[in-house]
């Protein structure tokens, strides 16, 4: 392969509902299926995040684990990268899904404003993810926001 890459894919966001899209994965389910398209098509990386059942962002663990396990099971070596995005507004909470070791999570390095409202990330919930990242050895992905 004179050329290698490496395709990390982001299924879904925190943003999209099926309102935008009636192609947008939502549930767990939704998730795996379109994660194995991917995974089938040669992306080696899962940006993943979890929604609730209203289409609201989650950081629920329960929700990471379940996909965590059926990617695991239906991709196999393929790297699992979970969200600790703020658009949800929970705090320390966006990093509750990290006890399950994923491979890599994201941390995201600053705050940043959008239209419609600021993404907030002060340094004492930057300093406290990086924490759990590094006790359960996860690799992180440094997202700069500008």
């Amino acid at each position: 392969m004179p050329n290698p890459c490496i395709i990390c894919v982001a299924i879904t966001g925190s943003i999209p509902k099926k309102a935008n899209s009636p192609a947008v994965p939502i549930t767990i389910s939704e998730q795996i299926e379109s994660t194995h398209a991917a995974f089938e098509s040669g992306a080696s990386i899962a940006h993943c995040h979890v929604l609730n059942d209203d289409e609201s962002p989650s950081s629920n663990p329960e929700r990471f684990a379940r996909l965590q396990e059926e990617i695991s099971k239906n991709c196999p070596g393929m790297i699992m990268q979970m969200s600790t995005g703020g658009r949800s507004d929970a705090g320390a909470e966006r990093g509750a899904m990290l006890s399950l070791s994923p491979d890599m999570a994201l941390l995201s390095a600053g705050s940043s404003n959008f239209p419609t409202r600021v993404y907030e990330n002060p340094l004492e919930l930057i300093d406290c993810l990086a924490d759990e990242m590094q006790k359960y050895n996860i690799k992180l992905e440094m997202e700069v926001l500008i």
